[in-house]
């Protein structure tokens, strides 16, 4: 998937996942976009895994179902970042 592709999935990806998540998550357009992208790559690989059974290191494509694997991975992606940030402050 080219870079193009990347972006927008990231920010819808993102946002999507920004507005389900309780609380508040700071962060701009970037942040959220890096957000999305990560989340891709997290719920790529998991959604590989169970298909699969094997660790493939995939992101999700921009489609409706892929854009579903990308917002739950950016969901995961926010609370992991959640855990990190609240131990360190």
């Amino acid at each position: 998937m080219n870079i193009i592709a990347w972006i927008i999935l990231g920010l819808i990806a993102g946002a999507i996942a920004k507005a389900i998540y309780p609380g508040n998550q700071g962060g701009g357009i970037v942040s959220t976009m890096i957000l999305g992208i990560i989340g891709a790559f997290i719920g790529g690989t998991l959604f590989s895994i169970l298909q699969t059974g094997s660790l493939q290191l995939a992101g999700a494509s921009l489609s409706i179902p892929g854009i579903f694997v990308a917002v739950l991975g950016a969901i995961i992606a926010i609370f992991l970042w959640g855990l990190v940030t609240r131990r360190a402050a």
